[in-house]
Protein backbone atom coordinates (compact mmCIF):
# COMPACT_ATOMS: atom_id res chain seq x y z
CA UNK A 1 0.00 0.00 0.00
CA UNK A 2 1.28 3.25 -0.95
CA UNK A 3 1.18 5.86 1.68
CA UNK A 4 0.51 9.16 0.09
CA UNK A 5 0.81 13.05 1.80
CA UNK A 6 -1.02 16.00 0.18
CA UNK A 7 0.00 19.38 0.83
CA UNK A 8 -2.80 21.71 -0.37
CA UNK A 9 -5.17 18.77 0.16
CA UNK A 10 -8.26 20.45 1.06
CA UNK A 11 -7.62 22.28 -2.62
CA UNK A 12 -8.73 21.30 -5.97
CA UNK A 13 -6.42 19.11 -7.07
CA UNK A 14 -5.66 17.73 -3.32
CA UNK A 15 -9.62 16.69 -3.45
CA UNK A 16 -9.64 14.75 -6.82
CA UNK A 17 -5.91 12.95 -6.13
CA UNK A 18 -6.85 11.82 -2.62
CA UNK A 19 -9.95 10.06 -4.29
CA UNK A 20 -8.09 8.63 -7.05
CA UNK A 21 -4.92 7.40 -4.23
CA UNK A 22 -8.19 6.00 -1.93
CA UNK A 23 -9.58 4.07 -5.38
CA UNK A 24 -6.07 3.09 -6.13
CA UNK A 25 -5.76 0.59 -2.55
CA UNK A 26 -3.33 3.97 -0.69
CA UNK A 27 -3.72 5.44 2.07
CA UNK A 28 -3.62 9.67 2.30
CA UNK A 29 -2.16 12.38 4.77
CA UNK A 30 -3.39 15.56 3.91
CA UNK A 31 -2.08 19.02 5.18
CA UNK A 32 -3.87 22.08 4.75
CA UNK A 33 -5.51 25.42 6.67
CA UNK A 34 -8.60 24.75 5.34
CA UNK A 35 -10.63 21.72 6.18
CA UNK A 36 -11.58 19.21 3.84
CA UNK A 37 -15.26 19.62 4.40
CA UNK A 38 -16.24 16.13 2.54
CA UNK A 39 -17.74 13.75 4.58
CA UNK A 40 -16.62 10.52 2.60
CA UNK A 41 -12.96 12.14 2.48
CA UNK A 42 -12.59 12.71 5.83
CA UNK A 43 -13.25 8.95 7.15
CA UNK A 44 -10.59 7.82 4.69
CA UNK A 45 -8.13 10.14 4.85
CA UNK A 46 -5.83 11.61 8.03
CA UNK A 47 -6.16 15.16 8.04
CA UNK A 48 -3.42 17.44 9.49
CA UNK A 49 -4.65 21.42 9.45
CA UNK A 50 -1.82 23.41 9.24
CA UNK A 51 0.54 25.23 7.57
CA UNK A 52 3.13 24.16 5.22
CA UNK A 53 5.50 27.14 6.55
CA UNK A 54 5.62 25.49 9.50
CA UNK A 55 8.57 23.30 10.25
CA UNK A 56 6.33 20.94 12.87
CA UNK A 57 3.40 20.88 9.87
CA UNK A 58 5.71 19.89 7.45
CA UNK A 59 7.10 17.54 9.42
CA UNK A 60 4.33 15.94 10.04
CA UNK A 61 2.93 15.76 6.46
CA UNK A 62 6.26 14.01 5.75
CA UNK A 63 6.86 11.35 8.43
CA UNK A 64 6.35 7.93 6.99
CA UNK A 65 5.04 8.61 3.54
CA UNK A 66 6.23 7.02 0.54
CA UNK A 67 5.36 9.99 -1.74
CA UNK A 68 4.42 13.56 -0.93
CA UNK A 69 2.30 15.37 -3.53
CA UNK A 70 3.79 19.21 -3.13
CA UNK A 71 0.11 20.59 -4.55
CA UNK A 72 -0.52 23.63 -2.01
CA UNK A 73 0.32 26.92 -3.52
CA UNK A 74 -0.82 30.95 -3.06
CA UNK A 75 -3.00 32.14 -6.42
CA UNK A 76 -1.80 34.91 -8.19
CA UNK A 77 -4.47 37.00 -7.13
CA UNK A 78 -4.75 36.50 -3.57
CA UNK A 79 -2.10 38.99 -1.75
CA UNK A 80 1.06 40.44 -2.42
CA UNK A 81 4.03 39.50 -4.00
CA UNK A 82 6.03 38.91 -0.41
CA UNK A 83 3.14 36.69 0.26
CA UNK A 84 3.01 34.88 -2.78
CA UNK A 85 6.49 34.40 -2.60
CA UNK A 86 6.29 33.05 0.88
CA UNK A 87 3.89 30.42 0.71
CA UNK A 88 5.23 29.29 -2.67
CA UNK A 89 8.78 29.71 -2.35
CA UNK A 90 9.61 29.32 1.72
CA UNK A 91 6.67 27.39 2.38
CA UNK A 92 8.09 24.53 -0.72
CA UNK A 93 11.44 24.84 1.28
CA UNK A 94 9.72 23.78 4.11
CA UNK A 95 8.24 20.55 2.51
CA UNK A 96 11.14 19.93 0.82
CA UNK A 97 13.36 19.77 3.70
CA UNK A 98 10.90 17.89 5.58
CA UNK A 99 10.54 15.38 2.66
CA UNK A 100 14.07 14.82 3.35
CA UNK A 101 14.20 14.37 6.18
CA UNK A 102 11.40 12.13 6.44
CA UNK A 103 13.81 9.42 4.10
CA UNK A 104 10.31 9.99 1.61
CA UNK A 105 10.85 8.06 -1.10
CA UNK A 106 9.83 10.71 -3.75
CA UNK A 107 8.01 14.21 -4.03
CA UNK A 108 5.92 15.22 -6.80
CA UNK A 109 6.12 19.13 -7.02
CA UNK A 110 3.03 20.54 -8.61
CA UNK A 111 4.85 23.31 -10.96
CA UNK A 112 3.00 25.70 -13.74
CA UNK A 113 2.93 26.34 -17.09
CA UNK A 114 2.96 29.45 -16.30
CA UNK A 115 6.59 29.41 -15.36
CA UNK A 116 7.37 29.90 -19.52
CA UNK A 117 5.75 33.55 -19.26
CA UNK A 118 4.40 34.75 -23.18
CA UNK A 119 6.53 32.09 -25.05
CA UNK A 120 6.51 32.97 -29.08
CA UNK A 121 7.44 29.17 -30.03
CA UNK A 122 4.82 26.23 -29.77
CA UNK A 123 4.51 23.82 -28.50
CA UNK A 124 6.52 24.30 -25.69
CA UNK A 125 8.90 22.15 -24.48
CA UNK A 126 10.20 21.23 -20.78
CA UNK A 127 13.44 22.88 -21.48
CA UNK A 128 12.76 26.32 -23.06
CA UNK A 129 13.46 29.01 -21.12
CA UNK A 130 11.75 30.13 -17.98
CA UNK A 131 10.24 33.61 -17.85
CA UNK A 132 7.23 33.43 -16.08
CA UNK A 133 4.84 36.00 -16.03
CA UNK A 134 4.32 38.38 -12.60
CA UNK A 135 4.67 37.10 -9.05
CA UNK A 136 3.22 33.85 -9.33
CA UNK A 137 4.70 32.61 -12.56
CA UNK A 138 8.44 34.17 -10.89
CA UNK A 139 7.73 32.09 -7.49
CA UNK A 140 6.98 29.12 -9.44
CA UNK A 141 10.40 29.34 -11.10
CA UNK A 142 11.84 29.59 -7.55
CA UNK A 143 10.27 26.54 -6.62
CA UNK A 144 11.29 24.51 -9.15
CA UNK A 145 14.93 25.87 -8.26
CA UNK A 146 14.80 24.62 -5.06
CA UNK A 147 13.54 21.14 -6.86
CA UNK A 148 16.59 20.85 -8.12
CA UNK A 149 18.83 21.76 -4.91
CA UNK A 150 17.23 19.43 -2.90
CA UNK A 151 17.47 16.85 -5.73
CA UNK A 152 21.61 17.01 -5.32
CA UNK A 153 21.39 16.39 -1.91
CA UNK A 154 19.81 13.28 -2.56
CA UNK A 155 15.75 14.24 -2.67
CA UNK A 156 13.96 12.63 -5.66
CA UNK A 157 11.96 14.83 -7.07
CA UNK A 158 9.46 15.33 -10.24
CA UNK A 159 8.21 18.16 -11.32
CA UNK A 160 4.72 18.37 -13.07
CA UNK A 161 3.97 21.26 -15.05
CA UNK A 162 0.22 21.85 -16.15
CA UNK A 163 -1.79 23.67 -17.90
CA UNK A 164 -4.80 25.29 -16.22
CA UNK A 165 -7.14 22.45 -15.10
CA UNK A 166 -10.58 22.08 -14.64
CA UNK A 167 -13.56 20.53 -13.74
CA UNK A 168 -15.98 19.01 -11.14
CA UNK A 169 -15.04 21.22 -8.18
CA UNK A 170 -13.07 23.74 -10.41
CA UNK A 171 -14.06 27.54 -9.75
CA UNK A 172 -11.91 30.47 -10.00
CA UNK A 173 -12.09 32.16 -13.45
CA UNK A 174 -14.39 29.71 -14.93
CA UNK A 175 -16.99 30.40 -12.26
CA UNK A 176 -17.18 34.11 -14.19
CA UNK A 177 -17.66 32.59 -17.10
CA UNK A 178 -20.10 30.02 -16.25
CA UNK A 179 -22.49 32.50 -14.61
CA UNK A 180 -22.23 35.02 -17.68
CA UNK A 181 -22.86 31.80 -20.08
CA UNK A 182 -25.80 31.08 -17.69
CA UNK A 183 -27.53 34.35 -18.26
CA UNK A 184 -26.95 34.65 -21.33
CA UNK A 185 -24.60 37.46 -21.95
CA UNK A 186 -21.90 38.53 -24.45
CA UNK A 187 -18.53 37.06 -23.83
CA UNK A 188 -15.56 38.94 -24.25
CA UNK A 189 -12.59 37.54 -25.68
CA UNK A 190 -9.57 39.15 -26.04
CA UNK A 191 -8.30 39.70 -29.69
CA UNK A 192 -9.88 37.64 -32.13
CA UNK A 193 -10.04 34.61 -30.36
CA UNK A 194 -8.05 32.43 -33.26
CA UNK A 195 -5.63 31.52 -30.75
CA UNK A 196 -4.90 27.59 -29.54
CA UNK A 197 -5.15 27.94 -25.94
CA UNK A 198 -4.70 24.26 -24.35
CA UNK A 199 -6.60 23.57 -20.88
CA UNK A 200 -6.48 20.05 -19.17
CA UNK A 201 -9.03 18.11 -17.44
CA UNK A 202 -8.34 17.72 -13.98
CA UNK A 203 -9.04 13.65 -14.06
CA UNK A 204 -5.74 14.03 -16.73
CA UNK A 205 -3.95 15.66 -14.34
CA UNK A 206 -4.31 13.30 -11.61
CA UNK A 207 -3.75 10.14 -13.72
CA UNK A 208 -0.47 11.74 -14.68
CA UNK A 209 0.55 13.03 -11.30
CA UNK A 210 -0.24 9.21 -9.99
CA UNK A 211 1.62 7.89 -12.71
CA UNK A 212 4.95 9.75 -11.16
CA UNK A 213 4.19 7.94 -7.79
CA UNK A 214 6.82 5.07 -9.82
CA UNK A 215 7.86 6.27 -13.15
CA UNK A 216 11.42 6.05 -13.99
CA UNK A 217 11.40 9.55 -13.98
CA UNK A 218 13.46 11.19 -11.47
CA UNK A 219 14.82 14.96 -11.73
CA UNK A 220 12.48 15.29 -14.89
CA UNK A 221 10.04 18.19 -15.46
CA UNK A 222 6.80 16.96 -17.21
CA UNK A 223 4.34 19.45 -19.23
CA UNK A 224 0.48 17.74 -19.06
CA UNK A 225 -2.16 19.59 -21.34
CA UNK A 226 -4.79 18.46 -23.06
CA UNK A 227 -4.11 16.03 -26.09
CA UNK A 228 -6.81 17.78 -28.24
CA UNK A 229 -7.91 21.41 -28.05
CA UNK A 230 -9.03 24.15 -30.56
CA UNK A 231 -9.06 28.05 -30.71
CA UNK A 232 -10.10 30.12 -27.87
CA UNK A 233 -13.16 30.51 -30.21
CA UNK A 234 -14.31 27.22 -31.30
CA UNK A 235 -13.92 25.93 -27.52
CA UNK A 236 -16.29 28.75 -25.60
CA UNK A 237 -18.35 28.34 -28.72
CA UNK A 238 -19.31 24.88 -28.36
CA UNK A 239 -19.57 25.46 -24.61
CA UNK A 240 -22.31 28.03 -25.22
CA UNK A 241 -23.73 25.46 -27.96
CA UNK A 242 -23.65 22.95 -24.85
CA UNK A 243 -25.35 25.28 -22.16
CA UNK A 244 -28.42 26.05 -24.79
CA UNK A 245 -27.33 30.05 -23.87
CA UNK A 246 -27.72 33.02 -26.11
CA UNK A 247 -24.57 34.06 -25.33
CA UNK A 248 -22.36 35.77 -27.90
CA UNK A 249 -18.59 36.29 -27.78
CA UNK A 250 -17.83 39.35 -28.14
CA UNK A 251 -13.75 40.13 -29.21
CA UNK A 252 -12.39 43.53 -27.81
CA UNK A 253 -9.18 45.22 -28.21
CA UNK A 254 -6.10 43.76 -26.31
CA UNK A 255 -3.92 46.96 -25.88
CA UNK A 256 -6.94 49.03 -23.96
CA UNK A 257 -8.64 46.23 -22.27
CA UNK A 258 -4.78 45.26 -21.14
CA UNK A 259 -4.62 48.54 -19.67
CA UNK A 260 -7.91 48.65 -17.64
CA UNK A 261 -7.49 45.19 -16.44
CA UNK A 262 -3.80 45.67 -14.91
CA UNK A 263 -5.43 48.55 -13.26
CA UNK A 264 -7.91 46.77 -11.59
CA UNK A 265 -5.47 44.30 -10.63
CA UNK A 266 -3.64 46.75 -8.98
CA UNK A 267 -6.87 48.24 -7.33
CA UNK A 268 -7.66 44.71 -5.80
CA UNK A 269 -10.98 45.14 -8.20
CA UNK A 270 -10.29 42.06 -10.34
CA UNK A 271 -9.94 38.46 -10.64
CA UNK A 272 -8.15 38.69 -13.34
CA UNK A 273 -4.33 38.56 -12.43
CA UNK A 274 -1.03 39.39 -15.26
CA UNK A 275 -0.55 35.79 -16.06
CA UNK A 276 -4.34 35.31 -17.32
CA UNK A 277 -4.94 38.76 -19.74
CA UNK A 278 -0.79 38.67 -21.22
CA UNK A 279 -2.02 35.21 -22.49
CA UNK A 280 -5.84 34.93 -23.21
CA UNK A 281 -5.13 36.28 -26.64
CA UNK A 282 -1.88 34.36 -27.33
CA UNK A 283 -1.14 30.67 -28.82
CA UNK A 284 -0.70 29.01 -25.42
CA UNK A 285 -0.12 24.77 -25.60
CA UNK A 286 2.71 22.59 -24.57
CA UNK A 287 4.65 19.39 -25.63
CA UNK A 288 3.55 16.42 -23.75
CA UNK A 289 5.27 13.97 -25.73
CA UNK A 290 8.16 13.94 -22.66
CA UNK A 291 4.78 12.59 -20.14
CA UNK A 292 3.53 10.48 -22.92
CA UNK A 293 7.16 8.73 -23.18
CA UNK A 294 7.85 8.72 -19.61
CA UNK A 295 4.76 8.39 -17.58
CA UNK A 296 2.60 6.46 -20.42
CA UNK A 297 -0.05 8.52 -19.73
CA UNK A 298 -2.41 10.14 -22.76
CA UNK A 299 -5.27 12.63 -21.52
CA UNK A 300 -8.48 11.61 -22.53
CA UNK A 301 -11.01 15.06 -22.82
CA UNK A 302 -10.43 17.63 -24.66
CA UNK A 303 -10.53 21.27 -24.34
CA UNK A 304 -14.70 21.43 -24.82
CA UNK A 305 -15.55 18.28 -23.24
CA UNK A 306 -13.83 19.46 -20.34
CA UNK A 307 -15.61 23.02 -20.33
CA UNK A 308 -19.10 21.26 -21.05
CA UNK A 309 -18.44 18.66 -18.16
CA UNK A 310 -17.63 21.37 -15.50
CA UNK A 311 -20.04 23.72 -16.69
CA UNK A 312 -22.85 20.24 -16.18
CA UNK A 313 -21.23 20.32 -12.45
CA UNK A 314 -21.59 23.95 -11.76
CA UNK A 315 -25.32 23.72 -12.92
CA UNK A 316 -26.19 21.10 -10.13
CA UNK A 317 -24.11 22.80 -7.74
CA UNK A 318 -24.70 26.24 -7.77
CA UNK A 319 -27.09 26.80 -4.84
CA UNK A 320 -24.45 25.42 -2.78
CA UNK A 321 -21.02 27.51 -4.06
CA UNK A 322 -22.15 30.43 -2.32
CA UNK A 323 -18.76 30.45 0.32
CA UNK A 324 -16.94 33.15 0.99
CA UNK A 325 -12.98 32.12 0.27
CA UNK A 326 -11.01 32.87 -2.77
CA UNK A 327 -9.76 29.52 -4.15
CA UNK A 328 -10.17 27.10 -7.01
CA UNK A 329 -12.86 25.46 -5.30
CA UNK A 330 -15.16 28.49 -4.50
CA UNK A 331 -16.54 31.01 -6.39
CA UNK A 332 -14.33 34.69 -6.91
CA UNK A 333 -15.36 37.61 -6.05
CA UNK A 334 -16.48 39.82 -9.64
CA UNK A 335 -16.26 43.35 -8.37
CA UNK A 336 -15.55 45.84 -11.25
CA UNK A 337 -16.11 42.89 -13.52
CA UNK A 338 -19.91 42.67 -12.83
CA UNK A 339 -20.05 46.27 -14.07
CA UNK A 340 -18.94 44.82 -17.41
CA UNK A 341 -21.60 41.94 -16.91
CA UNK A 342 -24.36 44.32 -16.42
CA UNK A 343 -23.52 45.74 -19.37
CA UNK A 344 -22.92 42.87 -21.73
Amino acid sequence: MTRVSISGGAGFLGLHLARRVLADGGSVRTLDVAPLEDAELERGVEEVRGDIRSERDARLLAEGADVLVHAAAALPIQSSRAAIRSVNVEGTATVLAAALESGVRRVVLISSTAVYGVPEKHPIEEDDPLVGVGWYGESKIEAEQLAGDFGRRGLDVVVIRPKTFVGPERLGVFEILFDWIRDGRRIPILGDGKNLYQLLAVEDLVDAVARAFDAPVAATALNIGAGSFGTVRDDLQALIDHAGSGSRLQPVPVGPTEVALRALELARLSPLAEWHYKTAHKDSFVSIERARELLGCEPRLSNAETLCATYDWYLEHLDEMRSAVTTHRVPWNQQALGLLKRVA
